[in-house]
């Protein structure tokens, strides 16, 4: 008997949206398994930013549909979604420059319980709120800026502090937007390297202009192009596709 396919942790069917006259994404289906180890690529205004929008609820498709382990969540809002599995980060960070990055995770795990309100003062009565963000800060490896505030650590540290609140909402699908979006060269392999540590119980999509970080990351890579998917596979044979360096007007793709 043959089993059942697995079902993805995400999917859409037949993506599509339009501003007025201008289709932004085209047609887009893909499908992500379990434990996924994959990459989002494109030149610049391939509609990138705009698939994200619509897969984490900010955009409403104009057709098409999103489906969260095997539930449609189309017309879900943004917070219904991170409540059912799927959370991003963002090219900009969303911190609160004033909290610590202790306060920030305890807000964040407290905010998935439902106890936000009145979530500082008493946190000291709340234990298992403290527990869970110190292992988070350990995980991220941010555990020594505890303590500090959020405007006062290294950007790099931010940009970890920022996947560690998203990982407070335990999901099953983790969009990155650009995680080394604007930090320092000594410190993108950091992160890279504790993304690549997350279990496999989190799926995980890259969104990225950098190459050499996208190959060394990535199993798989859907390459998006006008808004339409160019092409999908393995990483070594995006990497070797020559339609894939025009893409990117001749540059040749990082990878090893």
């Amino acid at each position: 008997m043959t089993p059942a396919p697995e079902v993805p942790v995400l999917e859409t069917r037949g993506l599509r949206k339009a501003f007025g006259g201008l289709i932004a994404t085209n047609d887009v289906s893909f499908r992500l398994p379990a434990g996924a180890r994959h990459a989002l690529i494109g030149p610049n205004g391939a509609g990138k930013t705009t698939l994200v929008n619509l897969l984490t609820g900010v955009l409403q498709p104009t057709d098409g549909r999103i489906l969260l382990n095997g539930r449609d969540v189309t017309t879900l809002p943004s917070h219904r979604r991170v409540q059912l599995g799927l959370a991003r980060t963002f090219q900009i960070n969303q911190l609160f420059p004033d909290l610590t990055p202790l306060e920030t995770l305890v807000l964040a795990v407290a905010q998935r319980e439902g106890k936000a309100t009145g979530w500082w003062r008493p946190v000291g009565r709340r234990g298992e709120l403290l527990d869970e963000a110190g292992d988070l800060l350990e995980r991220l490896g941010i555990a020594e800026e505890r303590d500090q505030p959020v405007a006062t650590i290294a950007y790099g540290k931010q940009r970890l502090l920022e996947i560690a609140v998203a990982l407070a909402a335990k999901p099953s699908v983790l969009l990155l937007d650009e995680p080394a979006a604007g930090v320092p060269e000594a410190e993108r392999h950091q992160i890279l390297d504790v993304v690549a540590a997350l279990p496999d119980s989190v799926s995980l999509v890259l969104i990225e202009h950098d190459m050499q970080l996208v190959f060394r990351f990535a199993h798989t890579i859907s390459v998006l192009v006008n808004g339409g998917l160019f092409m999908e596979g393995p990483a070594a044979e995006v990497a070797r596709d020559p339609r894939v360096k025009q893409v990117y007007l001749g540059e040749e793709p990082v990878y090893g």
